[in-house]
């Protein structure tokens, strides 16, 4: 089955609006997993924008299913994964100022930072993900900068699925089968919902993990996060 988990960005966006801090975002994570997810993922920005650095290392202590940590991998960022230690780190290529991730790696033109960046957090004992498109030689090009996994950029399915269910999920099901073809685990995520993530799993049954965010909370806000926790997990199966 594929495992869900939440990205807890969202409540972190409520909580910064207002100052303080309600919504708990430890006590929030700690509810997600009693829930039934199988991770909590969290995205720090630069500019602390919903995540802060101090949120990373306060929850460390608390997420016994699996962390996830992705950004830009600068070297801010760099030093606050290596020293949390999550299980994984997603890397995706998005500048500072951008509102949400919307394009996956190129894997050719960055090889060779790709490579230094992921040697340092194996070093740690990390399992690294890194973001891409479906393009085949993205994905082969993800192979040679030797990370664990990548994560499939699911914005135009989400995209393009009332139009067609079927011919938005093609070009990700073609690359999903090229990346296990390479050895490589699958994850997905962006604008995954309760409409589009079981057809796409039904497709590829085999993806590791999708991280949701921004739906699942927005979800939540009408039918409470332990349901919607439960009716993600169901579309999963």
């Amino acid at each position: 089955m594929t495992r869900l988990s939440v990205n807890i960005n969202k409540i972190a966006t409520l909580r910064n609006a207002r100052g303080g801090n309600i919504p708990n975002i430890v006590e929030s994570a700690i509810n997600c997993q009693k829930f039934g997810a199988q991770g909590i993922t969290v995205h720090p920005r630069p500019d602390e924008r919903h995540i802060r650095y101090n949120d990373v290392h306060e929850l460390r202590p608390v997420v016994t299913t699996e962390f996830n940590i992705e950004g830009y991998p600068n070297r801010k960022f760099i030093d606050l994964v290596c020293e949390v230690i999550p299980e994984q780190v997603t890397l995706v290529p998005d500048p500072p100022e951008a509102i949400t991730s919307n394009a996956g790696w190129d894997t050719l033109k960055n090889k060779s930072f790709l490579i230094d960046v992921i040697k340092e957090f194996h070093s740690k004992g990390i399992r690294v993900s890194i973001f891409t498109g479906t393009e085949t030689e993205m994905i082969e090009g993800a192979k040679r900068c030797n990370t664990d996994r990548i994560e499939l950029y699911t914005e135009p399915y989400a995209t393009n699925f009332p139009l067609s269910a079927e011919k938005a999920a093609q070009p990700f099901v073609t690359a999903a089968l090229k990346a296990k073809e390479l050895g490589l685990g699958v994850n997905a995520g962006h604008d995954l919902n309760l409409d589009n993530l079981k057809p796409l799993i039904e497709k590829i049954p085999f993806i590791d993990e999708v991280s949701i965010g921004h739906a699942l909370i927005a979800d939540a806000l009408y039918m409470g996060l332990e349901t919607t926790i439960q009716k993600y997990l169901e579309a999963l199966k």
